[in-house]
């Protein structure tokens, strides 16, 4: 019999039914390591908050994107994640900010596949948000466990709106976000682009 602390637990009960299927599970185990994960195509994860001490694998994660992926989260080319950017992604202000990581702790060093992260402008009660997870983790139910997650804290925080960038070639983001509620309109100077927003 599987412990209740072990037992893989349902999918985010605010999910739609269809995004319930695409979510990856969480386990149900907290540990000083954070809440174990398991993708749709059952591999383990650690999804926790981001520390000081993950600037090296981020910087390993950055370099195992592809320039379109890099595009898709950063809305411009970048060819590598410099030190001062890396040190800063790594160190937030947690008033004004969250990051999680997905850390894959099956191999050596340990390797981060994901991350998710919103940015809190007080001032018009609204976060922005950024989701990327590494190709050979993409298609497996991370991105929308990473998505409902950053969701989840911005209630928590008791903000209005989440929003977004998101390139309109990013279908799987757009889809994903469409499926979790969010409306999309485009922007005006950029037409290769849409903001897309959920009314919390």
């Amino acid at each position: 019999m599987i412990a209740a602390s072990q037992r893989p637990a349902a999918p985010h009960p605010l999910l739609p039914p269809r995004l319930r299927e695409r979510h990856a599970l969480a386990l149900n185990v907290h540990t000083a390591r954070g809440e174990r994960v398991c993708s749709r195509d059952g591999r383990e994860l650690w999804l926790r908050e981001i520390v000081p001490g993950d600037i090296a694998a981020l910087q390993r994660g950055f370099r195992r994107l592809s320039p379109e992926d890099i595009r898709r989260r950063f809305l411009h080319a970048m060819s590598e994640l410099p030190e001062p950017m890396a040190q800063r992604l790594c160190r937030i202000d947690p008033a004004r900010e969250t990051a999680l990581v997905l850390v894959d702790e099956s191999v050596r060093p340990t390797e981060i596949r994901g991350v998710g992260r919103i940015y809190v402008d007080e001032s018009a009660d609204s976060a922005e948000f950024s989701v990327v997870v590494e190709h050979d983790w993409s298609r497996v139910g991370l991105g929308a466990l990473l998505m409902q997650r950053l969701v989840d804290d911005c209630r928590r925080r008791g903000l209005a709106e989440l929003w977004g960038y998101v390139l309109l070639e990013n279908r799987p983001m757009l889809q994903l976000c469409r499926e979790l509620g969010f409306a999309r309109r485009l922007m005006p100077g950029d037409p290769g682009t849409a903001q897309i927003t959920l009314r919390l």
